[in-house]
């Protein structure tokens, strides 16, 4: 097994993607022959809506991180909520997760993301170039 730290983690629908703040994230790699992954986030309780129902209806959950440095590209893995427990005003949640075999050519995802944003000339040349070094977290392909 090999442990990472998380460095951030959003939520993905069909639409959008929502930020999940966190105050301390970890994530390993069982290096098992299924390819598991666990996640645990230490979560403000605002955020357990995100992962209290898909833990009672036992539904997939896609979740995008960012490993062990912001810059990294994001990783997108479909995820089940193994355990919702709150504690103090916060809540630590444990995921069980696969990544998914998404197209992970960054730069195309952030250029796709920018067109449908409407930029256009030299606006989305500006955007890009600022983009393409922060590695912001973008919307995953509508097909995950």
């Amino acid at each position: 097994m090999k442990s990472f730290r998380l460095i951030s983690m959003q939520i993905a629908d069909e639409n959008n993607l929502t930020d999940i703040d966190f105050q301390e994230g970890l994530i390993i790699n069982k290096e098992d022959e299924s390819g598991t992954w666990l996640m645990e986030v230490f979560v403000e309780e605002k955020y357990v809506k995100h992962f209290e129902q898909a833990c009672s209806d036992h539904t997939d959950v896609i979740v995008q991180v960012v490993i062990t440095k912001k810059e990294n590209d994001p990783a997108a893995f479909r995820s089940q909520v193994c355990k919702v427990k709150r504690i103090n005003g916060y809540a630590s949640i444990l995921l069980k997760g696969h990544l998914t075999k998404i197209q992970n050519d960054y730069p195309a995802l952030l250029l796709e993301h920018l067109l449908e944003q409407g930029l256009a000339g030299d606006e989305l040349l500006k955007e890009f170039k600022e983009k393409i070094t922060a590695r912001p977290r973008i919307l995953l392909p509508k097909k995950v």
